[in-house]
């Protein structure tokens, strides 16, 4: 799953920001801990970043189970993007994205981090933990990018040219995937529980009634 809401959702935050979540970042994640707990995971992991922290921490706690820190699981790395409006980086971003759907999966704008070297990076994490932990029901927190970087690696029929068709990582997007014999297959991709639909969509009755 992505993390919870930032403190500053409008400004990109890539490796090398460690901001934290946000009041309605704290809300989604105590919500996505109520409905993990009817999934009774086994252990929860995330990356090393403290909006990725605070998202799993509750999740763990709530479930009782151990909370392991990957910390080569962070966000994509997005150099002088850092800290900018998202705006800003708009352009950048979709030139990159444009030519990852064209497989130019090397490319990297400078002082970026490419869709092979995320990769490259995160791939090996997810087939230790699931080697390490195998039977089990893992939550595993990262970060948007992370996450779309290896459901289209992981997935049959996926590649990068799918990065729209596969959908949009939310804060709080779930997949759940099943690894077995002939690979891993997918039950839901990219969906936001229900709980945390509710707590969003009372912020924005609310964020309504204060413009009305």
């Amino acid at each position: 799953m992505r993390h919870a809401e930032s403190a500053t959702p409008t400004l990109f935050h890539g490796a090398e920001s460690d901001v934290e979540l946000g009041a309605h970042g704290h809300r989604q994640a105590k919500a996505a801990a109520e409905w993990f707990r009817q999934l009774q995971p086994t252990l929860v992991v995330s990356s090393a970043m403290r909006r990725a922290v605070q998202t799993a921490a509750p999740i763990a706690a709530l479930c009782g189970v151990a909370h392991v820190i990957e910390p080569l699981l962070h966000e994509r790395a997005v150099g002088p993007l850092s800290g900018r409006p998202r705006d800003e980086g708009e352009p950048i971003w979709q030139e990159t994205l444009a030519k990852w759907r064209s497989g130019e999966t090397a490319y990297a704008h400078p002082g970026m981090e490419s869709f092979d070297a995320i990769r490259q990076r995160t791939l090996p994490v997810l087939q230790r933990i699931v080697t390490d932990y195998v039977g089990g029901r893992i939550v595993l927190v990262s970060h948007g990018v992370v996450c779309k970087v290896l459901l289209l690696t992981l997935l049959p029929g996926y590649s990068a040219a799918d990065w729209l068709r596969i959908g949009v990582a939310k804060n709080v997007a779930v997949s759940e995937l099943l690894a077995t014999t002939d690979g891993w297959h997918a039950r839901q991709l990219l969906q936001v529980p229900a709980p945390v639909q509710a707590v969003d969509a009372a912020r924005a009755q609310a964020v309504a009634m204060t413009e009305a």
